[in-house]
């Protein structure tokens, strides 16, 4: 048997075994871990369209914070900050307080900037939740066509949400500003400057996870804003440790931007090829396993465990999509078929339709007529030499036994009946 193609130790990891006689099962799933890994490896491309699609809708709040940037470095730059030695000239007046203010007034100039940008940012992030949705349903996709349905489907409780979160994240960082200026000034109760800094970025990390919640949330179920709030504030709490954990492994590509030098580009390059996608695959399959716990487990018809397949020789129960497509195959097998249970000549001879020419005549719907009766009389006669072998009567032998027990149930239920019929008869005429 020839050799396949040697692979590298990168292709190897992402393709898996060039063969495995045990794919069938062995491979498919099992866990929420496993599937985000088979997504990642085996739709990775996808992953990188998903991405930059998000990405383009993505500019607008880019160029917002690249801005910002820029002005508060200008006027920085433009400031006087570092205090005199006492000697030299001219004298600067004080500046205690001066970058605190800037930054104020960045927030100010910005912040509605922000908000729109926000939005616009939301109708990418609309489409690419759905086509990552549905890789987590392990659904077929045809990413630019399910991209845009996702954004018809999902843009409004996305833009209701990422308002809600950008207004929100707006004065939380408001306040954290408003608060270092006092302190830097040294107005007000340090103290309580302290304590308001540290709530809001609690308060910031809250909001950020709510935000997750209803976005994941408003993707999978049809509900209403406050609804979508009540619920992500509740799961937000719920699964506090649990969210913290998947929050801070979707936000490894910011992470790396955030260490700076050789990391901050390792980061920047991976946010522009999957980063987003990989952000939004590990917190929808992480709120899909919270779904199927809390959600989908309690109500009747609900479809748990979508994607992931139970192994087989484990113990494990079988996963709702195992169920139904056994199901679907038993009844499917329960019903006899009619071209199963006789024989049909195979197509291996020189008998044909008469063909009609062009110009026809009474000859020819002759000859037409005479060559159909002879392919079902050929047609009739194989199928009586062959009636009786094996594989038919097989077949037939399995839908003939329900049959006839059912005749039998139904001739016994009638003597039954009859049998109490003349009971009750015969006691009627005793009593008289």
């Amino acid at each position: 048997m020839a050799q396949g193609e040697k692979k590298g130790f990168i292709a190897r990891m992402l393709e898996g075994k060039e063969r495995d006689e045990e794919y069938a099962r062995s491979t498919l799933p099992s866990n929420r871990w496993a599937l985000f890994w088979d997504i990642f490896k085996g739709r990775f491309s996808k992953l990188v369209i998903v991405n930059l699609l998000m990405l383009l809708f993505c500019i607008p709040l880019i160029a917002v914070f690249i801005f910002r940037y820029t002005w508060l470095n200008v006027m920085g730059s433009s400031y006087p900050f570092s205090g005199g030695l006492l000697v030299g000239f001219p004298a600067y007046p004080n500046m205690v307080g001066v970058p605190e203010q800037l930054v104020i007034s960045s927030q100010l100039t910005f912040g509605l900037f922000l908000v729109v940008a926000a939005l616009i940012a939301a109708i990418g992030i609309s489409g690419g939740m759905y086509v990552i949705r549905n890789m987590v349903w392990t659904e077929g996709i045809f990413v630019a066509n399910d991209f845009w349905r996702g954004i018809k489907i999902n843009i409004g409780i996305v833009l209701e949400s990422t308002l809600f979160y950008s207004v929100a994240l707006w004065l939380f960082t408001f306040s954290i500003d408003w608060s270092e200026w006092i302190l830097a000034v040294g107005q007000g109760n340090s103290v309580l400057m302290t304590i308001s800094i540290a709530i809001s970025y609690i308060a910031i990390a809250i909001v950020t996870i709510m935000y997750l919640w209803m976005l994941s949330m408003g993707g999978s179920y049809k509900l209403k804003f406050f609804q979508l709030l009540k619920n992500s504030f509740l799961m937000t709490f719920g699964l506090i440790f649990q969210n913290i954990f998947f929050v801070v492994l979707m936000a490894i590509p910011l992470l790396l931007v955030l260490l700076g030098s050789f990391f901050q580009m390792i980061g920047i390059i991976i946010l522009i090829l999957f980063g987003l996608s990989y952000m939004l695959l590990v917190w929808l399959d992480y709120s899909q396993w919270a779904f199927d716990k809390f959600f989908e487990s309690k109500r009747e018809g609900g479809k748990v465990n979508r994607g992931i397949y139970a192994k087989v020789g484990k113990g494990g129960a079988q996963s709702k999509a195992v169920q139904e497509y056994q199901a679907n195959l038993e009844a499917a097998m329960s019903v006899k078929s009619d071209l199963s249970s006789r024989p049909i000549k195979p197509i291996t001879d020189d008998l044909k339709v008469y063909e009609l020419p062009d110009s026809f005549s009474r000859e020819d719907l002759k000859k037409l007529r005479e060559s159909k009766e002879i392919i079902a009389e050929d047609t009739q006669k194989y199928a009586e030499e062959h009636k009786n072998d094996e594989k038919y009567v097989t077949y037939n032998a399995q839908f003939d036994k329900p049959k006839e027990e059912e005749e039998a149930k139904g001739k016994k239920g009638k003597k039954d009946k009859k049998a109490k019929a003349d009971e009750k008869e015969a006691d009627g005429k005793d009593k008289q």
